[in-house]
């Protein structure tokens, strides 16, 4: 296959988007030369900028461009994007994302290799030139991704800074921090409350007695971090605190969302995309699962831990809860002790420190 002007497409959401960038290191690894472009929906674009072994990102803007049977305007936009991906003269299309819109992207390039995943849904293999197979067994998103790359005869990559932050960025979110009260240099654990489904979000009250017993026991500062739609629950684990948290909640780019999750020693989080983006900057991190299985999405690689409830209907990749309101509601997260949790991240924040 000729990798010298590939496309790669993963629009979304955040954290599949971070846990694909191990094959952007293997193609790069294989083909130093190749120009490399990602395609990828407008809100998560932001994590990929700057990226060193990307030479383009093409900002794919999902929510305008579904007007376009309804605005002239729009649909002469998406023609014009179409159009553009063609001039692009792209020699091979890697779609990640397996779904019949991008599929069909995959198509307007016109590019002569087109490949993605055998099992893709919405039609989107009749865009294909070639489909990968992938057995269906429970397998990590990450070594999914991977056995595409293998497929196409990438090598694991050697490299393992998938999601390179820089030394100016860091110091940059220090900065901030110290703006903030932390003194220079001193630990602190990220902290991600929210996560897009109802249904993954451990209560905020149990958050704050995990946060306010490991401040009170070891003197650890938290920072919590986040989009908009944490604010809630930032706001409820501020109140069960001694000591206030610095609260970076919708107050950072999702590059600086990364520096921050990088200077942390240890994160505490549910199943989210900054959960992944701290596990791709090699953070420890501490993960609270419920209805999705953390052998298919959890943190990958080496020294995380996972709490995961006892739920006879877990994982059910809902997101709502089968039981609604009733006794049994919740129980893969309610099942899930402040205890448990303080245990697990007091030991990953002890086997962190410094030597």
């Amino acid at each position: 296959m000729n990798f010298t002007r590939t496309l790669i497409i993963k629009p979304s959401s955040m954290g599949d988007v971070v846990q694909a960038l191990p094959v952007l290191t293997a193609l790069k690894e294989a083909h130093p030369s190749a120009h490399v472009s990602w395609l990828v929906g407008k809100p998560f674009a932001g994590i990929l900028d700057g990226h060193p072994r990307l030479d383009e990102v093409i900002v794919f803007d999902r929510r305008r461009f579904a007007r376009f049977t309804f605005s002239v305007t729009v649909a002469g936009e998406f023609l014009a994007f179409m159009k553009g991906l063609r001039q692009r003269r792209f020699t091979a299309v890697i779609d990640l994302q397996g779904l019949f819109r991008s599929g069909l992207l995959a198509l307007a390039t016109g590019a002569p290799a087109r490949v993605g995943f055998r099992d893709a849904r919405e039609l989107a293999p009749l865009f294909y030139t070639e489909d990968v197979f992938v057995p269906r067994r429970t397998v990590h998103a990450v070594d999914r991704y991977l056995t595409a790359a293998r497929r196409l005869g990438l090598a694991e990559a050697k490299a393992r800074d998938h999601l390179p932050v820089s030394a100016a960025a860091r110091a940059a979110i220090r900065g901030r921090l110290a703006e903030a009260g932390l003194e220079p240099g001193e630990p602190f654990v990220a902290v991600g409350p929210h996560a897009r489904w109802a249904t993954k979000q451990w209560p905020a009250e149990r958050f704050a007695a995990v946060l306010d017993r490991l401040h009170r026991r070891e003197g650890v500062r938290a920072v919590l971090v986040g989009s908009g739609d944490a604010a809630e629950a930032a706001r409820t684990i501020a109140r069960g605190l001694t000591q206030p948290p610095i609260d970076l909640v919708n107050r950072t780019t999702l590059k600086e969302l990364a520096a921050v999750l990088a200077e942390a020693r240890v994160m505490l989080t549910n199943d989210s995309g900054p959960m992944h983006v701290a596990a791709a900057v090699g953070t420890p991190v501490v993960a609270i699962f419920g209805p999705t299985s953390p052998a298919r999405t959890g943190p990958y690689g080496p020294g995380h831990r996972i709490l995961a409830g006892r739920a006879a209907c877990s994982p059910c990749y809902r997101r709502q809860c089968l039981y609604d309101r009733g006794n049994a509601a919740m129980l893969c997260l309610t099942n899930i002790t402040p205890e448990a949790v303080y245990d697990q991240l007091s030991a990953a924040w002890r086997d962190a420190g410094p030597a």
